[in-house]
């Protein structure tokens, strides 16, 4: 085969391809798209106001149908806005009697005439008493006009005027025939009283694209059924026929199914993590005493944290249980039983009835230890919860935030076993490397801080604190040493990577378009 004959045959596959390509597209055509894309011209401009002019339909019909058509390729549609002049009726007028000013200058060029006599009697120069006043002061100010001992005269400059005319009259009269004047008077025109108007036209511009002026050629050549009818079936006359297709691959509007907020899908999914480990929930009262949240956990009454920069004290008192105050105020006395030397002082029963937002979730595992029997040792306990300190808000501070506490009593546990737990949690949470930082909490010894690294902020950020309780604490709510393993963990500060926040305070701003975008959490 020659190259000729192949380039011929390529021309005519292609051509071929061609013609099924557009075949499919018009199958797929509604009425109301061939009404439109039938009075699209090809080569040239078409505007939707001219479509919907000769169609005959809605102007939202055929909007949509312009949507239809550019999705399908067939059309090419631009949005344009531009500004369309015309008269007003003091614009129509000035054009039969001429501008107040021209109309004052033309009386003022055969005498002098007294200002009294004018402004009572203005319709001798054809003019109303606004447009006297107004021509009055604009003649005064270009100097074609002067007034002297109550009598106005025209001056040189106003017979100048006069005799140039007034190129504002032009304007008006471009504007009449439909010409749009680019002079530096149409502002000017527009502070005048109803002279002009200028509107805003907003429309849509459309052209067809190649594939749209192949589907316009073959638009016609064949009928195309709508729907199926019963007689249609009865009498076969269905055979041959063709049929409009479904179009699957049109866009629709997308849909926003309600869902579960992210934070109660993490929630859920923590939850899970800890129960399949074999960890039971516990849960409490947001409003602890102090007894409580501080005492108990061995946190002197002169710790910083119990003064109103770190706490949310509310009023009332708080019931204590006599006995184990008594065992309490006597750890923080010279440490009781405990083998430790205590803070020196014993327990002030007001400072510990004083009622508060709970500091930490670590109050739930006070409890809780306090409430178990020997059979329920060993045991694996968790909690979320909401916790509130009088922080100061910024990226990584919030005043109130969910916190992930959990502990494990059992004489057979040690800090290897703490750290296996956290890094398993935090390996399902998505991070795959944590720190363990020595620090330093008044209920347990050893301390740890757990870190994270943050590739957007490149550096390590603290994601929540753990260690072994201390026996000032143990003893008195177990009545012996046995070792629990506690944690304490920031929720929004664990979330922060999976969902890309940079910014705690992102994570409650409740912006409807973040809701409806942001992944769900799914199990890692």
């Amino acid at each position: 085969m020659t190259k000729t004959n192949q380039e011929n045959k390529d021309k005519r596959v292609s051509g071929n391809h061609k013609n099924e390509i557009s075949d499919k597209i018009i199958l797929k055509l509604n009425p109301i798209e061939r009404r439109v894309i039938s009075c699209i011209k090809d080569k040239e401009d078409n505007f939707m106001k001219g479509i919907v002019e000769e169609t005959g339909l809605q102007e939202v019909e055929v909007m949509r149908a312009i949507q239809w058509l550019g999705n399908k390729g067939l059309i090419r549609s631009e949005k344009i806005e531009e500004e369309r002049i015309s008269l007003g009726s003091n614009g129509l007028e000035v054009l039969k009697k001429g501008l107040p000013e021209k109309r004052l200058l033309l009386g003022l060029s055969k005498s002098y005439i007294e200002l009294k006599e004018i402004q009572k009697y203005p319709e001798r120069f054809n003019l109303n008493r606004e447009e006297l006043n107004f021509a009055l002061g604009s003649l005064k100010k270009i100097g074609a006009i002067e007034i002297r001992d109550n009598i106005i005269r025209i001056t040189q400059e106003g017979k100048e005027t006069l005799k140039n005319g007034f190129e504002e009259e032009d304007v008006l009269k471009k504007i009449k025939d439909g010409e749009m004047p680019s002079s530096n008077l149409i502002k000017e025109l527009t502070r005048r009283k109803d002279f002009i108007k200028i509107d805003k036209i907003k429309d849509w511009k459309i052209n067809l694209t190649e594939a749209g002026v192949d589907a316009k050629k073959n638009l016609g050549k064949e009928e195309i059924l709508e729907r199926l009818s019963p007689e249609m079936l009865l009498d076969g006359s269905w055979r041959g026929k063709k049929f409009r297709h479904y179009d699957i691959e049109a866009p629709v509007p997308k849909l926003n199914p309600g869902r579960r907020n992210f934070i109660t899908e993490v929630i859920e999914y923590v939850k899970r993590i800890w129960i399949e480990l074999g960890f039971k929930e516990i849960n409490g009262n947001i409003i602890q005493s102090a007894f409580w949240d501080l005492d108990v956990l061995f946190v002197p009454q002169d710790h910083p944290a119990r003064e109103m920069q770190d706490t949310f004290y509310i009023e009332g008192k708080g019931e204590l249980p006599e006995e184990l105050f008594k065992k309490i105020s006597d750890i923080h006395n010279d440490g009781g039983n405990s083998k430790s030397r205590g803070w020196g002082a014993p327990l002030n029963k007001e400072e510990s009835e004083r009622l508060l937002l709970r500091t930490h979730s670590t109050v739930l595992s006070a409890i809780t230890l306090s409430k178990l029997k020997k059979e329920d040792i060993p045991g694996k306990y968790f909690s979320i919860s909401k916790v509130f300190r009088n922080e100061t808000l910024d990226w990584k501070h919030l005043f109130e935030f969910y916190q992930v506490e959990g502990i494990v009593v059992s004489e057979d546990v040690d800090f290897s076993a703490l750290k296996g737990l956290l890094k398993l949690f935090y390996k399902k949470m998505g991070y795959d490397e944590i720190r363990l930082k020595p620090a330093y909490f008044p209920y347990t010894e050893p301390s740890v801080e757990v870190e994270v690294y943050s590739e957007d902020r490149k550096e390590w950020i603290e994601l929540g604190g753990a260690g072994i309780f201390r026996p000032e604490v143990t003893l008195p709510l177990l009545g012996k040493e046995i070792p629990v393993l506690a944690w304490g963990l920031g929720l929004e500060r664990i979330m922060m990577n999976y969902f890309g926040f940079t910014d705690l305070r992102e994570i409650y701003k409740n912006d409807l378009d973040v809701l409806r975008r942001i992944k769900r959490f799914v199990k890692i």
